[in-house]
C-alpha cells in the first residue's frame, strides 16, 4: 500500500516480492518544494483536488516501479530456498546466475567426461582384439603340432625304408655298413 505524507509506495508484483519506492528520490528540487507548498495547501484544497493528487502520485510511482523492475537483474530476484523439482526438471537452474559463472568449469567436467568414456571404449575394444588374436594364435600352435607330429611320423627310417619297398622302381636301399666319418685337415 502507499502513504502519501511520507512519500514511500509499497506494492507487490506478480512474483510477490515487495518494492519500497521513495518518491521523492526522483524528484528534483523544484518538485519537492511544489509538492511540499501543495501539501500545506490540502487542508484548504476541495476533495477532488485531493484524489487527482493522488491519481498523479500513484501513477508517478506506477512509473518508478516499472524502471525498478526493468533494472532488476535475474540474480537478485530468485531467492536462494526457491529452487523446486519442478525447476530443476524444467531446466529453470541451467539459467541462473551460478551456474553461467561456472559453465567453463561444466564444459571442462564434460570433456572429461567424454574423454574417460571413449578411452574405455577404445580399452575394451582393443581387449577384444587381444583376446581374439590370442585364440587364433592358439589355433595356428595346435595346427603347426598336428603337422610337426604328421611330418616326424613320415620321415621315421622305417616309414621311409617301407614306402621303398613299396615303390620297387627306386635305386635306393638301406645300407648294410655302418656310417664312417671323414676327417678333413686345412
Amino acid at each position: 500500500m502507499y502513504d502519501v505524507r511520507c512519500k514511500r509506495f509499497e506494492m507487490l508484483d506478480e512474483e510477490n516480492i515487495s518494492y519500497e519506492i521513495d518518491l521523492s528520490q526522483g524528484l528534483n528540487d523544484s518538485e519537492t518544494t511544489d509538492n511540499t507548498r501543495q501539501e500545506e495547501a490540502d487542508d484548504e484544497q476541495p476533495e477532488e483536488s485531493l484524489r487527482q493528487e493522488l491519481k498523479a502520485r500513484e501513477q508517478n510511482a506506477l512509473k518508478k516501479l516499472k524502471e525498478i523492475k526493468n533494472n532488476v537483474r535475474e540474480e537478485e530476484s530468485t531467492p536462494v530456498g526457491a529452487q523446486t523439482l519442478r525447476k530443476i526438471l524444467g531446466g529453470d537452474i541451467l539459467s541462473a546466475a551460478f551456474v553461467r559463472r561456472q559453465v567453463w568449469l561444466l564444459i571442462c567436467v564434460l570433456f572429461f567426461v567424454v574423454l574417460y568414456v571413449a578411452f574405455r571404449y577404445q580399452c575394451q575394444q582393443d581387449t577384444i582384439k587381444i583376446a581374439d588374436m590370442e585364440r587364433k594364435l592358439q589355433d595356428a600352435k595346435y595346427k603347426a603340432l598336428s603337422s610337426q607330429s604328421t611330418l616326424t611320423e613320415r620321415c621315421r627310417e622305417s616309414r621311409v625304408l617301407e614306402a621303398l619297398r613299396r615303390n620297387n622302381d627306386s635305386v635306393l636301399k638301406a645300407s648294410s655298413q655302418p656310417p664312417y666319418v671323414i676327417k678333413i685337415e686345412e
